[in-house]
């Protein structure tokens, strides 16, 4: 991710218009201008003009449905309210082409600003510019560091992958062959998280640069990675290609799902085909499936992101730009949000934690839970 995001500060320094900045500073769509313009090594930052009693339109875009999404709308809401904003929460149901018409209605609109989880970073590279011409751009959740996006909010997702890889190892610890499975791989997070979980187990020296082809196994001395399974965001399919895994390597001992809906999905085969102690599951994201599988001991563990979060800060900054501030983007143009490994130990807290960001009742098993830490 470092790599990455060094590179697109090059990029932008000998790019026409430079990092979220139309090279002549002229305005754009929605009362936000290219003046007032910070200058630093990835180019300068687009803000606006909106005063502090006018209440901005800004809008959070996702790359597709699932639960994951109603989180970070949960923190989008949180963050509008608490900085006098509105939000248009936007999530296209049907990839690449909705999220572009999604993106071109806006622009349309005139919002002071736009957040966006980038379906496919390099073929989306027209319209994502675009948005950054006329608007105020950030990415989010998944990133396109090639394009004039004044920063990205979210986790380093090849860490996260690395992390993932190391719940692998704990749940296979003696080796074994191990399937990957996720929505698409146009995503760079999608294809940073995969290549974590496969240099991880290959105990290889980190390089987020580094791409192993799918399509054909990846082995090392303890661990085979015999395939990677795409669906794009078809859930039938998700679950189709679990159990065509799972009927075609008898041996298959671990099944990682990179997307929220993938894990649930994935046990749903598991259990059907009877193999719940042969084969393990490691996930990421906090489906309630996924964590009520890690409660009743069918899934090893997840790597979680902060959704809300993302949903908050994005509000947050695109806010805080249209008004002029720029002090909210960090000078590398990339706000970490961690992730983390939930696993049996601390699962509950977790759900708890999350159920009470969503106004919801903590999950079963919390009050038992909260009176055993207290005696």
């Amino acid at each position: 991710m470092k790599n990455l995001l060094l590179m697109a500060g090059l990029a932008c320094l000998v790019g026409i218009t430079g990092c979220n900045g139309n090279g002549d500073g002229g305005s754009g769509a929605g009362g936000t201008t290219g003046g007032a313009a910070e200058q630093d090594e990835f180019g300068p930052i687009k803000t606006g003009s909106v005063g502090e009693d006018e209440k901005p339109t800004v809008s959070f875009v996702t790359n597709g449905i699932a639960s994951f999404w109603v989180v970070a709308e949960a923190g989008a809401n949180k963050a509008a309210e608490d900085v006098n904003a509105d939000v248009l929460v936007k999530m296209p149901a049907e990839g690449v082409a909705d999220q572009k018409r999604i993106l071109e209605d806006l622009l349309t609109q005139g919002v002071d600003g736009v957040a966006v989880s980038a379906i496919d970073p390099s073929g989306q590279q027209d319209i994502l510019n675009e948005v950054g011409e006329n608007t105020i751009f950030i990415t989010h959740d998944s990133d396109s560091p090639f394009t004039n996006r004044c920063a990205y909010i979210g986790m380093d997702n090849y860490d996260a992958g690395r992390m993932a890889g190391k719940l692998v190892k704990e749940a296979i610890p003696d080796g074994g062959e191990v399937m990957i499975f996720v929505g698409r791989l146009e995503q760079l997070n999608a294809k940073l998280r995969r290549q974590g979980v496969i240099d991880e187990l290959l105990d290889r020296e980190p390089d987020s640069s580094r791409y192993d082809e799918p399509g054909k196994p990846v082995e090392g001395e303890k661990y085979t990675i015999l395939d990677t399974r795409t669906d794009g965001f078809d859930f039938a399919k998700a679950k189709a290609e679990a159990q065509d895994a799972i009927n075609k390597y008898p041996d298959l001992k671990c099944m990682v799902g990179l997307f929220a809906y993938n894990p649930p999905l994935m046990l749903e085969a598991v259990k059907e085909a009877g193999k719940t102690d042969d084969i393990e599951i490691v996930a990421f994201d906090e489906e309630d499936g996924t964590l009520q599988g890690i409660v009743d001991g069918h899934i090893h563990g997840t790597v979680v992101q902060n959704p809300y979060e993302y949903g908050y800060q994005s509000v947050k900054m695109l806010a805080e730009l249209a008004r002029g501030d720029s002090s909210s983007v960090p000078e590398d143009r990339f706000m970490n949000i961690p992730a983390r490994q939930i696993r049996k130990d601390n699962v509950i807290e977790f759900w708890t934690e999350l159920n009470q960001l969503l106004g919801k009742e903590p999950p079963e098993g919390a009050a038992e839970t909260s009176k055993k830490e207290g005696e």
